[in-house]
């Protein structure tokens, strides 16, 4: 029987009022375990459950840092194994300071894995920013079932670089869904979703931590509380507006100034910080060209005479450059070294007004 596996992508207010009768508090203050269920009642909460938790960075943390303050029992913290010389992820760190049980596995293929989650006897499984395969036995293993967030509104973008998808698109607006994971990508029935808007000038990286980030903990969190008290039941996506999209890859990241400006505008917010739009540079003093990755997009005028990649302007405000209809500006730029403002890296370039960009896979000129 071919086994059945899971991928989870990182890759949503009643919270808020909760978090005031429950918030853990240091000193001789914090509430006691026996208190706790009492703090719960009083704020209409299902009792305390016993959750397993998968997940890593900040977002995760703030996940779990909220259910231990509404009182639940975490009864394993699932994150990757450390990377050497890398920082301790913020969520072992927290559950270590709080002596929560931490397990790291490379995988969660086979039996093993399967039977040691099951053990813990969990009434919900949380996965909240997980980058690796979870088998279905495992998210199916907990009493309710388990939950995963997603930064888009399910069915649409699908697949682990959901949020870069919606803004190389030019989508007005987004959200997070939280679902119950089955045996497909992002496929499970809906549990909440919330929408947000996408501002016209947002990149990847500032959506994601001005509107993305606190909105799904706080839909995490309320899905939870949810879910244990049977007050919300989960509806099958609708595949008629399902989309997938594969990982965002410098492949998909390549500019073309030929392409409206509109259209470039897009590509490049959508691709900062990771993977950077880019483009090349031609020197004479290098056989090949020189790539060069742009951030901080804004839109310049709206229409140009310049050749396409064509600099227009130097100044403290960034870089323009025409494009194929109007011309952009962008605030920063990256070469060999690190990112840094437009003017500085077009110095030690020796990018000058009135010199040509090249498009990415482009040749250059003999």
């Amino acid at each position: 029987m071919r086994r059945r596996t899971v991928r989870h992508c990182a890759t949503d207010e009643p919270a808020a009022a909760i978090m005031q009768c429950v918030r853990v508090q240091t000193g001789p203050e914090r509430p006691s375990a026996g208190r706790l269920p009492i703090l719960r009642r009083a704020a209409n909460l299902p009792p305390m459950s016993r959750i397993v938790f998968f997940g890593q960075a900040p977002f995760g943390k703030a996940v779990l840092e909220g259910l231990v303050e509404r009182g639940h029992d975490i009864s394993a913290v699932c994150v990757p194994p450390d990377r050497p010389g890398a920082a301790l992820d913020p969520v072992k760190e927290f559950a270590v300071d709080r002596g929560l049980r931490v397990i790291q596995r490379r995988s969660y293929k086979g039996e093993e894995p399967a039977a040691e989650v099951a053990a813990e006897q969990a009434d919900l499984g949380i996965l909240a920013f997980v980058t690796q395969i979870i088998p279905l036995a495992i998210v199916d293993a907990p009493r309710f079932g388990s939950i995963c967030f997603h930064p888009s509104l399910l069915p649409a973008y699908r697949g682990g670089s959901a949020i870069p998808w919606q803004l190389i698109r030019g989508e007005a607006t987004g959200g997070v869904t939280l679902f119950r994971p089955d045996a497909g990508i992002d496929t499970g029935p809906i549990y909440v979703q919330r929408e947000v808007e996408i501002g016209t000038d947002e990149s990847a990286g500032s959506f994601y931590y001005k509107k993305i980030f606190d909105l799904g903990v706080e839909a995490t969190l309320e899905t939870a509380e949810g879910v244990l008290s049977g007050t919300i039941e989960g509806r099958v996506q609708d595949e008629g507006g399902a989309t997938y999209d594969p990982l965002l890859r410098d492949e998909h990241a390549g500019i073309d100034w030929a392409r409206p400006a509109a259209e470039l505008h897009d590509l490049v917010r959508g691709c900062d910080p990771s993977p950077g739009a880019h483009c090349l540079l031609a020197t004479s003093e290098a056989t090949e060209p020189k790539s060069v990755r742009l951030y901080g997009s804004r839109r310049a005028a709206l229409t140009t005479a310049a050749e396409p990649g064509t600099v227009l302007s130097l100044s403290e405000t960034g870089i323009e450059i025409a494009t194929g209809e109007g011309s952009l500006r962008f605030v920063k730029l990256k070469g060999a070294g690190a990112k840094v403002a437009a003017t500085e890296g077009a110095a030690e370039l020796g990018v000058s007004v009135g010199d040509r960009l090249l498009s990415a896979g482009e040749a250059a000129p003999v």
